[in-house]
């Protein structure tokens, strides 16, 4: 690809891997706990700029030094939760995103529509870019979607594109308003240079400037489901403690917005002794913290009583992934105490616990527990996370770290949909809550596929008791707020030790807790039956954007291939 003239300086192997630098930095302080999320466009501003030369092996190596100066500090939470070996190893696979980006991207530009146009380069980037993250999001090991550059802008007008598209769509405008911006910058520095045609230089400017901020901030008209009444709650660094004087008052995620009728939950962060001892330090604990945390819910309940509240009461109480560190199905101890729980509160509880089977293994399940019942319905995660909850090639993985032998007993996957089926007297019906536990939140067809089954409601239930004080939690919540957007469902993150938060339908954060606290939320949920567009197209941008980002690279290295050749030749 011929480079501008522009361009002469900054297309220099020095200066281009130095760029790299930058364009990782400021994609780390685009996500939380910055949250800058314009820093997101810059970086794809500058990655553009870094990528100048015409060599994909060498634009294969900027965008790793890119992809790691990124993923080290944003996957921090993984040296909190293990050791140096596998943090950079998850890293380095991260990191091999935006390098195959380099390349691929290298490859299609080589195509002469994108050469010559300048809004060829734009789309062109835009799809490659979205397509490398849903490659990456699948493979290898069934993918690693964090850091997709959508969830930087859950609070941001552009999130609310999720709505129309989903995460593709989300990550597709923002890297377009990346290239943008270049364009708008190219032709600035052009006309200042007072060259022919300062006018048109000026004027392809704006029009870039224009175009780009309306792909940015233009989905703040887009109709997502609201009620108009919702009361954001600031989203503030995950060190500080969310003061609230009485959690016995309903948290509203916009029941206005509600379509079959309103779920009134009671949420318990039952929190662990130390930071980053993980649930299962201590047998037995987490499970008496989320006891008494919902004996707190029932109190609240009875405060509401006293006050007069015509219906004080909650439909169910949620707890956490490993809500409890032991299996009341076969601890009978811990049976009994759910059932006097669930009988002094008046509702069921979604316990988070693990199930053994005698095969082997074992399951990470949510399990609606009612007393006098047991378990009345159940989930078990479909999509363990690789490393983390089982370990691939075990043997091979050992050679490089033996954190490996943590995981003792790897997690199977289920094949379950990803429903609880909650009865509520007080609706007088069965109403279907989405699930997705822990990392599962990341994965947009598990609670797109719960939509499509008949979920009113998203339920994410997490742990990260193992990750310290760092944004893994924080970086968790974006996603569930843009799958809220995505789905026009409300949703509700419980997590061991926080953050937990509940999240209107357009993406609203309306109540949260602190990190390493114990605490509580009461929260009124806007029940919602009809399909967002993103919900209807299902797979269909997922695999458009990652077929149309292939044939594209294709295309260019077969263009190049061919270029070579009659070099050759000639």
């Amino acid at each position: 690809m011929p480079r501008p003239a522009t361009y002469s300086l900054w297309a220099s192997r020095p200066v281009t891997l130095l760029l790299a630098v930058p364009v990782g930095g400021a994609l780390w302080a685009a996500f939380p706990d910055q949250g800058w999320w314009p820093l997101g466009i810059v970086a794809v501003t500058l990655l553009h700029l870094a990528l100048g030369r015409d060599g994909a092996g060498w634009n294969f190596l900027v965008g790793l030094v890119a992809g790691l100066v990124f993923f080290l500090p944003h996957l921090w939470w993984a040296l909190d939760a293990t050791a140096a070996v596998p943090w950079v190893a998850v890293s380095l696979l991260a990191a091999l995103g935006p390098a195959v980006f380099g390349t691929v991207w290298t490859w299609a530009r080589r195509l002469p529509w994108v050469r010559d146009r300048e809004w060829a380069q734009v789309l062109a980037f835009a799809t490659v870019w979205t397509a490398v993250e849903q490659w990456r999001s699948e493979v290898p090991f069934g993918g690693f979607p964090w850091g997709r550059l959508a969830w930087s802008v859950a609070g941001a007008p552009t999130g609310r594109a999720a709505w129309l598209g989903g995460t593709p769509l989300v990550s597709f405008v923002l890297a377009a308003a990346g290239v943008l911006l270049a364009v708008a910058v190219r032709h600035a520095a052009g006309a200042v240079r007072g060259r022919s045609g300062r006018r048109r230089h000026l004027g392809a400017a704006a029009v870039a400037v224009v175009v780009g901020g309306v792909g940015v901030l233009g989905p703040v008209w887009l109709p997502l489901p609201t009620a108009g009444d919702e009361r954001p709650v600031a989203d503030p660094p995950v060190t500080d403690v969310v003061d609230v004087p009485d959690r016995s008052v309903f948290a509203d995620a916009g029941t206005g917005a509600q379509q079959s009728g309103v779920l009134r939950v009671g949420i318990v962060q039952g929190n662990v002794s130390e930071p980053g001892l993980g649930s299962f330090a201590n047998r037995a604990e987490v499970l008496n913290n989320h006891l008494d945390g919902t004996r707190d819910v029932a109190d609240d309940v009875a405060a509401r009583a006293a006050r007069g509240e015509p219906d004080p009461g909650v439909d169910v109480v949620l707890w956490p992934e490993n809500g409890s560190d032991l299996d009341p199905q076969v601890a009978h101890d811990v049976a009994r105490a759910l059932d006097a729980a669930t009988e002094r509160v008046g509702a069921p509880i979604l316990v988070g616990a693990q199930e053994y089977p005698e095969t082997g293994g074992r399951y990470n399940v949510l399990l609606l527990w009612r007393d006098g019942q047991g378990v009345i319905s159940r989930y078990a995660k479909q999509h363990p996370a690789p490393f983390g909850e089982y370990i691939p090639m075990r043997s091979f993985a050992r050679l490089f770290s033996d954190q490996v032998d943590r995981v003792s007993t790897d997690m199977l996957a289920a094949d379950n949909p990803p429903l609880i089926d909650l009865p509520s007297a007080r609706l007088g019906r069965t109403v279907r809550l989405g699930t997705a536990i822990c990392f599962e939140v990341a994965y947009d067809e598990i609670l797109r596929d719960a939509v499509r089954r008949g979920a009113e409601v998203l339920v994410v239930p997490t742990n990260n008791a193992s990750f310290g004080v760092t944004p893994q939690s924080t970086q968790q919540l974006q996603m569930t707020r843009l799958q809220a957007i995505a789905s026009g469902r409300a949703a509700v993150q419980i997590s061991t030790v926080g953050v937990s938060g509940v999240i209107a339908p357009d993406g609203t954060l309306v109540a949260r807790t602190g990190l390493f606290t114990a605490d509580r939320i009461s929260a009124e949920l806007p029940l919602r039956t009809t399909w967002t567009p993103a919900v209807a197209a299902g797979y269909w941008p997922g695999w458009v954007v990652s077929a149309s980002g292939g044939l594209l690279a294709l295309a260019g290295l077969a263009v190049g291939m061919h270029r070579r050749r009659l070099e050759r030749a000639a």
